[in-house]
């Protein structure tokens, strides 16, 4: 009998202690989802914490949250409490991805989550409610990518221009969020950036009328022959729908709905270059093309420089080819040239010139020929290569020693034949040197020997001092965790500094710097963080009643940003407010 009254208190014991326990884990709405549907993930604790870091949700765009909520409720005498923090996810592309862990701190423990794994697979067919106002806004806005040509020879250029269309029976007034930008693999690519307010324009889709604008311009060469796949752009865009509901006046309301529209793969068919009539010296110059070479001067001495200049001017693909070489006497020393150019990228393609400019130096007299220089293209428009040359080019040496002629070094004459030599020819030796003397005085005895060695055993009492105030700090438990929650406001003070330009970010950042502030000062913790509970702690402590207010006003704004939008202005006020309220409170608490 006594054994059987030990088994159930042991067994009673032990239920208690697992009800004890804390509980922080995550829970998705699904673990298999299409790239164009939406991820819940709640994050749900049975005590309350302090500090909630979420992971960085890698390969997802957050769309909604973090929403808090709170349970709070009592069972035949027994508490049951449960506090959430929900996120809205939609998936940057297929795959398999995972959410990692999130952390809390509960009662001075750092909790984690168990990370999950979740898999992204191709859009679903989502059933169709023709009276929801998802079905509606999908019906109604549609992203369209415009190819210029869907079978371009290689490095041929196409443009790729994105139009969203949005017709007259909804509207967007907020903005989008990009999901998934295309990547253009196996092509040469540059978007086209429009400078200035993005415009509506007035179109037709599908032979209804609808409004456009333009979200992006590419241009594309492409470097493969084949079948090329263009990844889709894909947005989430908050659409206004008119629901069923009407309000006083008789006008339907709107809804806000979020939908996930792509433009869908597009498969390019790249042509190879003809190999018929394909010249020797083709580099893969693909478009059309003027060609020059000239020099800067045609008649210098021996020793003189002079430069040619090879130039290609046109449209096409001036960054993906190599201009050709030249082949000079051997008389003629001839530098590496240096790469000039000036390229715009337009809806046409590649603008521009690129230069090859040769530094050429004579060594002898003479007269010099240039034989003609070719360059040859393909041109996508009449289907053919092209053939240009250069004109021949002839370069008089006036002066300069002559190639036939001995050079012979005599000694002991004044008649003897010399090459005449650049002045900067051997400056690259050193000619002058910086010497030290091996004689220097010894170091042993000096007064830096001495002040070398007195210095450890001066700093033996420093030592002693400092370790005596470490040991001192390190046994004082309250003032441990002061510095420590004080540190931590300042911290998320920071981070809210860091994020005045992101409403969410910034309110919930400064709520917790507020919240640590608390806990530094007044000794709180979470379950008393009410604005009665604080007004009376604050103003037993001699705290003004203003900046009691003033506090309190920042805590519900804190609250209300949530859920309404708030401008830069005010969120720069808030944050200036919120430092001089807690300077305030520091000068006044006693």
């Amino acid at each position: 009998m006594r054994l059987k009254s030990v088994f159930i208190l042991v067994f009673m014991l032990s239920i208690g202690f697992v009800q004890a326990q804390v509980s922080f884990v995550a829970k998705v709405s699904k673990k298999t989802l299409g790239i164009n549907e939406r991820l819940r993930v709640d994050f749900e604790m049975n005590q309350d914490g302090d500090n909630f870091v979420p992971p960085n949700f890698k390969g997802f765009n957050v769309v909604g949250g973090p929403n808090q909520s709170i349970s709070n409720s009592w069972l035949n005498g027994k508490r049951s409490y449960l506090k959430t923090y929900s996120y809205f996810l939609v998936p940057r592309a297929q795959g398999n991805f995972i959410i990692n862990q999130a952390t809390i701190e509960i009662d001075d423990q750092i909790y984690k989550t168990t990370s999950l794994n979740i898999i992204v697979t191709a859009a679903v067919i989502k059933p169709k409610d023709e009276n929801s106002a998802d079905y509606l806004a999908s019906e109604n806005v549609h992203l369209i990518a415009e190819i210029s040509k869907t079978n371009p020879y290689l490095n041929e250029a196409i443009t790729v221009v994105y139009k969203l269309y949005v017709s007259n029976e909804v509207s967007i007034t907020r903005g989008w969020q990009e999901i998934a930008i295309p990547k253009f693999e196996d092509f040469w690519s540059q978007n086209i950036e429009d400078k200035g307010k993005q415009q509506v324009f007035k179109g037709t889709f599908k032979g209804k009328p609808y409004r456009y604008v333009i979200l992006r311009k590419a241009v594309l060469y492409p470097q493969k022959t084949g079948p090329l796949i263009i990844e889709p752009l894909t947005l989430d865009i908050p659409i206004d729908v008119q629901g069923n509901l009407r309000d006083m006046f008789g006008r339907r309301r709107m809804t806000r709905v979020n939908i996930t529209i792509s433009a869908g793969k597009r498969t390019i068919t790249v042509k190879p270059l003809p190999i018929e009539g394909k010249p020797d010296n083709f580099s893969g110059a693909v478009g059309a093309f003027n060609f020059n070479v000239s020099t800067n001067k045609l008649t210098l001495d021996a020793n003189e420089a002079l430069e040619l200049k090879i130039r290609v001017k046109g449209t096409g693909n001036l960054k993906l080819f190599n201009l050709p070489s030249i082949n000079l006497p051997s008389s003629l020393e001839v530098y590496e040239p240096i790469r000039d150019n000036k390229i715009a990228v337009n809806i046409k393609g590649m603008d521009g010139f690129i230069n090859d400019t040769y530094t050429v130096i004579p060594q002898y007299k003479g007269s010099y020929p240039i034989r003609p220089i070719t360059f040859s293209y393909f041109d996508p428009v009449l289907k053919s290569y092209k053939t240009v040359s250069s004109e021949e080019i002839i370069i008089q040496v006036k002066n300069g020693p002559v190639t036939n002629q001995p050079n012979k070094l005599k000694e002991n004459t004044s008649n003897e034949n010399t090459i005449s030599l650049a002045n900067d020819q051997f400056k690259y030796i050193k000619t002058s040197v910086k010497l030290i003397s091996i004689n220097r005085p010894k170091f042993f005895k000096t007064s830096l020997f001495w002040c070398l060695t007195g210095i450890p055993f001066l700093l033996i009492p420093i030592i002693i001092l400092i370790g005596t105030a470490r040991r001192k700090k390190l046994s004082d438990v309250e003032g441990k965790r002061f510095r420590k929650a004080t540190k931590l406001a300042k911290k998320y003070l920071s981070e809210a500094k860091n994020n005045l330009g992101k409403q969410e970010a910034f309110y919930e950042a400064l709520e917790r710097a507020l919240h640590n502030y608390l806990r530094a000062k007044l000794d709180l913790v979470t379950s008393e963080f009410s604005k009665e509970k604080i007004t009376i702690l604050l103003a037993e402590r001699k705290v003004k009643e203003v900046v009691i207010s003033d506090f309190i006003g920042l805590l519900k704004s804190c609250e209300f940003a949530r859920y309404t939008p708030t401008s830069d202005v005010t969120i720069k006020q808030d944050y200036k407010k919120a430092v001089g309220v807690i300077s305030n409170i520091d000068k006044q608490i006693q």
